[in-house]
């Protein structure tokens, strides 16, 4: 008999294999959605980008309560589209309401300007208020979504139920890739995640909601193109040219710093001449001019500098080809239109490790600042591999014997900022820079770094304000590719951050033992699970960015990453299907050791290697501790009590792992490997205690 209340709605269900392929439709959605509010609320509300992987870990947080809830409230389904209006609505008109720059005035990080708010704790508190109100709606959204598995996974075989769980997933991510191909905006995310619980609630409400939900994604991007990493938007200023700006925030000018427009009696003259002194430092400071490499080009501001002073061959390398498109078509002095100029769209450090084996006069980094995150799975910048040590070295290795490095950043940060750059590159080079500074852009600092044959102009040199390193080697913390923090502030304790996942972990621990039943003669939570949930976010982590650092922090490559991820347990879980193991225990001693060799292996020693065994070995240390985790997860689903529980069990494990990979901010990234590898002990530990009780 059918419960007339809509939280008990089990009309929507199927039983058998119609219940397969609604699992499959649900788990598509899910990642769509999840993927779609990542990149939608960073771009809206930006206190988010401070925690880019928050919006999965509240996803998670909701998808294992769903998950619990859905066994007895199915009907929870019915909720999505509501909840997902009501967070829709302050994020469409976050402009409206003062929510994009919401700030986050916690100075342990240098980021988009937030270390320059004064540490009020009631703007903190309202602000927080304000945050943790949108992300409590992620995880609600997130419940209803995770809902129907509940009551699906009991209505099919356990392994078949996680076959289509995975299927599901994996295709989610292939058609959220396929949008970020086709550079597609909020309106099609929304759509691509919705759709799938339209069709599976059929409700001609529900479609109706989804159209105003879309309707709001498609009012957030008028004006707007969208890359796959960013928002773009183009200002026009009537002072200084076409400004660019990056999911929210000033990024770049299209200069014209032309012989005609200086010329001009203008206001403005005296700045436009001091920002051509800016650029085409670099590209003066050396007589040698036969080939430059500039990363981070951008729209063309450094090209067109390069080509002013005679470069013959010019490379340019930046890892977003829409923002190159929009140079070419619009920048005043059309530097892309040059055939000296061979422009290449990759992540820089992947192109420093690509093995051309060219070498140029001039390394040229071009104000190269990130403004998104390399992915959702991580507290990494794209930006943060160029600027380690062996990321510079890897440049320095490009410069040619009468050559020289150039490298430019703002460091309105401070002092240490520039204490930091000056100590990582003297690491990297073997050589002292020369800190050459202006005022513009926050106050830029120019660092350059002759080769031994090298001759610079000793009367260009002359002409700048040189800086130099204030606090000694010894005591300053340099980027390294296994603690790629950059914009970290030394000495400054993350309290802001500690507030907010001590609120996550606290409210997750509050709600799990009513949803899960703990102490009222419910199942038991099966710790076991949760814990390899927790550990297998972090081998995840782990794995997208070493493989970022052996083949560059571009779109496709981290695309290829989770879909390889889920590609490598879905096939793990169809092996278990096939030749139906039984015992997990051999698997555990086999994870172990594939854990503990990619905590002790030198990830970076690969990218002394040719591509073919690079990506092999780099795919191996990755895919073999994720492929037997992949084989035990099936095997204790298959023989747990109640699989739905259990399966909420560890995706909630995920929000543990989450907050732990923050962790790596202090631990550097190798420690994640460390904390996966003492949960999978933990958990096995665990099940051995619970074996032997059961023989008692």
């Amino acid at each position: 008999m059918v419960n007339s209340t809509w939280m008990a709605d089990t009309r929507w269900a199927k039983e058998g294999r119609g219940a397969l392929g609604q699992i499959g439709l649900v788990t598509f959605g899910i990642l769509a959605l999840e993927l779609a509010l990542i990149r939608w609320t960073s771009g809206q509300v930006r206190v988010f980008a401070y925690f880019n992987n928050l919006v999965l870990i509240a996803s998670f947080l909701g998808m294992g309560l769903g998950v619990a809830l859905g066994r007895k409230r199915p009907g929870l389904i019915h909720g999505l589209f509501p909840l997902l209006l009501l967070l829709a609505l302050p994020l469409g008109f976050s402009d409206q309401l003062g929510l994009v720059h919401l700030r986050f005035p916690d100075h342990a990080i240098t980021l988009w300007g937030g270390e320059q708010v004064a540490a009020d704790p009631w703007m903190f508190a309202r602000n927080l208020g304000i945050f943790c109100g949108l992300l409590a709606l992620i995880v609600l959204v997130f419940v209803c979504a995770g809902a129907p598995l509940g009551i699906l996974f009991a209505r099919a075989k356990v392994l078949r139920a996680y076959t289509a769980d995975l299927a599901g997933s994996l295709l989610g991510i292939l058609g959220f890739t396929i949008l970020s191909w086709l550079e597609c905006g909020p309106a099609w995310w929304l759509v691509c995640g919705g759709l799938p619980f339209v069709l599976l609630t059929r409700r001609w409400w529900g479609a109706l909601l989804l159209v105003g939900i879309v309707i709001l994604g498609q009012f957030t991007a008028r004006g707007v193109v969208y890359s796959p990493y960013n928002r773009i938007e183009l200002v026009h200023n009537a002072s200084l040219g076409i400004e660019l700006q990056v999911n929210r925030d000033f990024h770049q000018y299209m200069f014209d710093l032309s012989d005609e427009v200086l010329a001009r009696e203008d206001p403005r003259t005296p700045t436009l001449r001091e920002l051509r002194q800016l650029y085409d430092l670099p590209f003066l400071v050396n007589e040698q001019r036969r080939s430059a490499l500039i990363v981070g080009a951008g729209t063309g501001n450094d090209v067109q500098a390069a080509l002013r002073n005679g470069y013959a061959d010019i490379t340019s390398v930046d890892i977003d080809a829409r923002i190159i498109a929009i140079g070419k078509e619009m920048h005043p002095e059309r530097p892309y239109d040059s055939p000296r100029v061979r422009p290449v769209v990759n992540d820089a450090r992947a192109y420093f490790s690509s093995r051309d084996g060219r070498m140029f006069d001039v390394v040229c980094y071009g104000l190269l600042d990130s403004h998104a995150m390399s992915s959702a799975m991580s507290t990494l910048r794209l930006d943060n591999y160029v600027y380690t040590e062996e990321g510079i070295r890897a440049a320095w290795q490009r410069v040619s014997p009468e050559g020289h490095l150039s490298l430019s950043l703002s460091c309105m940060a401070g002092q240490w900022f520039v204490d930091r750059l000056f100590w990582t590159i003297t690491k990297a080079t073997g050589r002292k820079p020369l800190p050459l500074y202006s005022r513009l852009h926050g106050g830029t600092v120019t660092f350059i770094v002759p080769n031994e044959k090298a001759h610079l102009s000793q009367a260009e040199l002359a002409r700048r304000v040189a800086v130099g390193a204030l606090m000694p080697m010894e005591r300053t913390q340099t980027p390294s590719d296994d603690w790629p923090f950059l914009y970290i502030t030394p000495g400054v304790f993350p309290w802001g951050y500690l507030i907010v996942l001590t609120l996550i972990l606290t409210t997750t621990a509050a709600t799990v033992r009513p949803v899960f039943g703990i102490g009222r003669g419910g199942a038991a939570f099966d710790w076991p699970l949760f814990l390899m949930g927790a550990a297998f976010l972090l081998i995840e982590t782990r794995g997208v960015t070493s493989l970022s650092l052996l083949f560059g922090s571009t779109w496709v490559v981290n695309s290829a990453v989770f879909g390889g991820i889920l590609t490598m347990v879905l096939l793990a879980n169809l092996a278990v299907q096939r030749w139906q193991w039984q015992n997990p225990e051999p698997w555990f001693l086999a994870l172990f050791a594939a854990v503990a060799f990619l905590y002790l292996f030198p990830v970076g020693w690969l990218n002394t290697l040719p591509m073919l065994p690079r990506g092999i070995i780099g795919g191996l240390l990755t895919g073999l501790p994720v492929g037997l985790a992949g084989v035990i997860v099936p095997l204790l689903l298959a023989r747990a009590a109640q699989p739905a529980a259990a399966l909420g069990a560890n995706l909630l494990g995920a929000v543990l792992g989450g907050c732990l990979e923050y962790f790596s901010m202090l631990g550097g990234l190798r420690s994640t490997a460390l904390m996966a590898l003492v949960l999978y002990l933990t958990a096995f530990l665990l099940l051995r205690r619970k074996a032997a009780a059961v023989a008692a």
